[in-house]
This record gives C-alpha cells, structure tokens and sequence, in this order.
C-alpha cells in the first residue's frame, strides 16, 4: 500500500508560521533543502492539502508557470528550483481536503470532502502521497491513523509563538526516528515512521 508523507518546514520550537502568519524564516532559498525536498518526490504521485493553505498555494505555483522567472507574487523573481516544483505540480494531481470549498483552478485538482476519501485513496495503487498542509489536516489525517511517515525540516529559529504543527492531534502518537541529515545551513532534516 502507498505510503502518507507530510513533509513540513517548522521552527525549533514547534510552529510553522509566526504570531503573525511569518513564513519568510520557512521561504529562504536553500540548495540543499530543496533538493531533499525534489528526493522525496521522486517517490510521489500526489499532493494533499487543505482547504486554508489550498488557495495561497494555488494562486503562488500557478503565477509561477504563468511568468517562469518573473516575480510570483513578490519582489523576488521565482528561482530555478521554484519553477522546477511548478512545472513538477502542475502535472502531479492534488486533492484539496474541504467540506466548503466549492472550486478550484488548477488543471490537475480535485476536491475530496472528508478523510475516509483519502484512506480509499491510499489503497489504490500508486506511488506515495505528500501531505503539503497545513497544521488542521496534519492533525486530522493523523488523528485518522493516515500518516505513515513525517519529514520535518527543522530551521534554526525560535518563533515564540503561532500556528503549532500538532496542535490538534489529539492522542499521544510514537514515532520511529528514521533519518537525521544536519544541513549546511544549520537547518536539520528529520525523517519519522509513524509505523511501530
């Protein structure tokens, strides 16, 4: 059976955004984080998000392929590896996990309502799925028994405070430590079964 990745960036202490939604610590352009990122989807074949990371995502990767190059929806002009991962999602099905959402834009998306489509979508065959966020449906497909692995790019910065990743897991849950790789960049890339 295929296996559930998420695969998150979060700070030291446990958060992955800011007290105020920050996710410029998480966004910095880093060679080597982006090539654990493309490694790991070698082995995929969909991404699942949730409905409030869903449109932001959306709207950032498809004025990337629309301007390759050019600024998204910044300043910055997109790098190489961000027009790689556009190129690479735009033809990589995606599965938004909501009970209101009523549309989506990008070719390649659908729409499932609940969980349990996700736990019939893990029996069909196929390579693995990426968990790309956010914190809600981390906790929920967790709480479900979905995820089996969790990759953790751990950045070197205390937050203080925001969105915690597992906040609303709500039993305790061990994990079998499978992969430590320290980056140049003082991030360090942490792998977890969640399968004991």
């Amino acid at each position: 059976m295929r296996k559930i990745i998420a695969a998150l960036q979060v700070s030291v202490d446990g958060f992955i955004e800011g007290p105020n939604g920050e996710l410029d610590w998480a966004m910095a352009e880093d060679e080597e984080t982006w090539r654990d990122v493309f490694e790991m989807l070698e082995s995929v074949d969909t991404c699942i998000l949730g409905r409030v990371m869903y449109p932001e995502y959306e709207q950032y990767w498809l004025a990337v392929l629309a301007n390759p190059g050019g600024p998204p929806l910044s300043e910055k002009p997109a790098t190489k590896n961000e027009i790689a991962y556009a190129r690479w999602a735009d033809k990589t099905p995606h599965v938004v996990v909501s009970k209101t959402l009523d549309k989506v834009a990008w070719k390649a998306t659908r729409i499932a309502r609940d969980v349990e489509e996700i736990r019939k979508l893990k029996q069909q065959p196929g390579k693995d799925m990426h968990v790309v966020g956010g914190a809600t449906l981390v906790s929920s497909l967790m709480n479900a028994g979905l995820i089996d692995e969790v990759r953790l790019m751990v950045n070197p910065i205390i937050l203080g405070g925001g969105k915690a990743l597992f906040k609303d897991v709500k039993e305790r849950k061990s994990m079998k430590l499978v992969q430590t790789k320290p980056l140049k960049s003082g991030k360090v890339s942490l792998t977890y079964s969640t399968q004991r």
